[in-house]
């Protein structure tokens, strides 16, 4: 198996799970890597995502690290066994890798929710919006990468509509509602469609007020992927640099803290969807 120049979130991820593995273990580098008959250098290439796993190596060394959670070991075997090419690779090269990493994060996700205080969410955006919020990007990207980037976006959306749709919640506050991006009529049918997509089995769009009093956290658009553990999750947060991903254990009991105060504070799928057609009646 060669090496890799770039590899993914997903494959740094399950690296970076079989080295925690074996820090929890107290095992050795040259130790782990004698069981696989390779030497230390490539193992730490490999628990770096620079090289791949193959199931049959994960299985072996999470049973030298005495790992008891055998529904984890699958959920790694699995990650190390999926070789196929997502439909996000046709994009590499062409756009960053973080909004690759995204959209890998999403389609293997077994739940995903969302928070957005900016703008509608990505996998509900219709393509004129889209393209207004990626005209606005500074410093200013071409006419091409707009384009491509619009394509992309429309391109996550499938994950909604594939034989076995992702389930997504998604708190919007009324910020996000009300801010423009592209004509008023592009953001007026923005509001149309995500009380329409809001309907669909298995999304669900939930709208915050500006009337709730105060709000935990720093404010940032963020994804919280539920994996097929809950060791698995993965938190996504926005920034101006670019997509930014967290797993530890801390950042992970402090979203969910959010998003259940999210839940208690939101409104009503119903009363969000006539809250979205009101606003949008006012443009």
């Amino acid at each position: 198996m060669g090496t890799r120049s770039t590899p993914t979130q997903r494959q740094k991820r399950l690296g970076a799970e079989l080295r925690k593995s074996r820090l929890a273990a107290g095992v050795a580098t040259e130790y782990a890597a004698g069981l696989l008959g390779i030497d230390r250098t490539r193992l730490s290439n490999m628990e770096s995502g620079i090289r791949p796993f193959s199931s049959e190596r994960v299985r072996t060394l999470a049973s030298n690290y005495a790992c008891a959670d055998t529904g984890y070991v699958d959920a790694l075997a699995a990650m190390a066994e999926s070789k196929e090419q997502g439909w996000w690779e046709q994009y590499r090269g062409t756009l960053p890798a973080g909004l690759l990493d995204v959209a890998e994060l999403e389609w293997h996700a077994a739940r995903v929710r969302t928070v957005q205080f900016m703008h509608a969410p990505g996998l509900l955006q219709t393509e004129e919006y889209a393209r207004g919020i990626f005209t606005a990007v500074l410093p200013a990207v071409s006419r091409l990468e707009v384009e491509l980037r619009v394509a992309h976006r429309m391109a996550r959306q499938q994950v909604l509509e594939r034989p076995n749709p992702l389930p997504y919640l998604a708190y919007v506050h009324e910020a996000a509602l009300r801010m423009r991006f592209g004509s008023d009529k592009a953001t007026r049918d923005q509001l149309k469609h995500l009380a329409e997509r809001s309907e669909q089995d298995g999304v669900d769009v939930r709208v915050i007020p500006v009337t709730v009093s105060g709000f935990p956290g720093a404010g940032h658009a963020m994804l919280y992927a539920n994996g097929p553990v809950a060791s698995l999750d993965t938190v996504q947060l926005d920034s101006a640099h670019g997509p930014t991903f967290t797993d530890a254990e801390a950042q992970l009991t402090k979203y969910r803290a959010h998003l259940d105060w999210m839940d208690d504070v939101s409104l009503s799928p119903a009363a969000s969807r006539d809250f979205m057609l009101t606003i949008a009646r006012e443009l």
